[in-house]
Order: structure tokens, then sequence, then C-alpha cells
């Protein structure tokens, strides 16, 4: 393939390393949703929509879960992952070049978390690549077909953990729900608590029994523009 552009490498905690690019790179969305899911040490995971495989490499860091696929569509983004991999040595991660409406896992998952474009195709204005444009806008995929991917790929009580705009909240519970997938979790994340939420966390569980359990909101900043103790933690900073 053609050189990447913009090549540089970011480091994490424990000496991990991620490369990324001018196209393919992450925020602090990825650090919450990680998080947020938090798998165990036995689980099976998959990783859709995983970029360069931030959520992926911040998964194995901080929980160590059994193994990780990680699914990503663009090219590109999936070179950058392998890099990291080759540079890192984790062989407990298998990146998976291809559409995750045509994803099948050998054997039932545990866990599957996704990072997913949060605009609906057609609203909004597009980003100046096509790399950006697929990242961010529901070009390739739809919370839909996360869900329906979900519903082929989880074991029967497994999880579906994603993170959105909070405007989308209504599409991923339907859209959870029309795949046999409950809502069980919801935790709204806000820069501060004067400011109205930026992005939503929501956890469903396969053939769950109806129950939603709201946590605490989470705040980022403190009044003097420092991170908070909990954005710290999940930075691994403290």
């Amino acid at each position: 393939m053609a050189e990447i552009e913009g090549l540089s490498v970011e480091k994490l905690h424990d000496g991990i390393e991620i490369v990324i690019s001018k196209e393919h790179r992450f925020g602090t969305d990825a650090f919450l949703l990680a998080d947020f899911a938090a798998p165990r040490h036995k689980d099976s995971v998959c990783d859709l929509c995983t970029g360069s495989g931030i959520i992926a490499l911040l998964m194995y860091q901080n929980f160590k879960p059994k193994h990780i696929e990680a699914v990503e569509i663009q090219q590109e983004a999936h070179e950058l992952l392998k890099m990291t991999l080759s540079r890192t040595g984790i062989d407990c991660i298998t990146p998976i070049l291809g559409d995750l409406r045509e994803y099948r896992p050998e054997k039932e998952l545990d866990l599957i978390t996704c990072n997913p474009p949060y605009k609906i195709n057609g609203t909004g204005a597009k980003n100046d690549t096509e790399a950006s444009s697929i990242a961010r806008h529901e070009l390739m995929c739809t919370i839909g077909d996360v869900c329906a991917a979900a519903k082929r790929s989880l074991r029967f009580g497994g999880r579906l953990c994603v993170c959105n705009r909070p405007e989308r909240l209504c599409d991923i519970m339907v859209a959870m729900r029309e795949n046999g997938i409950e809502p069980k979790r919801v935790r709204f994340v806000s820069k501060t608590p004067e400011t109205a939420p930026w992005l939503v966390l929501v956890d469903g569980r396969k053939g769950g029994t109806s129950f939603l359990k709201v946590e605490p909101q989470l705040y980022t900043m403190n009044p003097d523009g420092t991170f908070t103790d909990e954005l710290k933690r999940i930075y691994r900073q403290i």
C-alpha cells in the first residue's frame, strides 16, 4: 500500500506505544469506553471499528482479557495496528481487516466494544477526507449494523458496550432491543457539572431482562481546568 502520511508514536501506560497517523488518531472517548467496558481476564473480546486499535490496546493494558479481535474496514488504520503489534510484541490482539457486517468470530464472544461513527449519514458537514468521514459519519456502518453484529457474535449473556453522542441514545437503545440486547447500564460524561453531557456510554446484555441502571455522571475537568481524579485514574495518571 502507499506510504502512510503523518506517522507518529504515542506512549500509553506501562511502556506501551501506539502508532497513529494524521488520519487515524484517538481521543478521550476511547479511554472512557475501555474503562467502562472493563473486560474480565477470562473474556474473549472484539473491538469493532477499532481504527488504529486504541481501545483494544487499552483493554489489553488495563484488564488483560484472554483474547481481543480488532476489526477495521480501512486498510490504513489496519496497517497502523499491525505496526503497533509488531513494535510491542503483543500477541493476544488479532487485527482483522474487514466489514463488521460480515464479521463472524470462530467462537461466541463475552464482550464487544465499539466506538462507532457518531453522525447519521447526510447530517452535518462532512470532513475533508474520506477516512475522517468514514470514522465520523455512518457511511460504512450504522448503530443498527453494530448491534446486529453483536447479536450474531455474543454468547447469551454477553455484553455490548458502545459510546456515542447523547442525542443518539434513543437510536442506540432501539437498535439494541431490536437485536435482542437489553440496555443495562448508562453513564453520561460532562466536562463539568455546569455543562451538558458530550458523551454517553451504554452497556447492553444479550438476552438480558428489562432493568436499566443510570450511573453517576462522569466529570472530566475541575473548576481550575485540571483533570478530575476519575479522569486521572482512567488515564492511569494516579
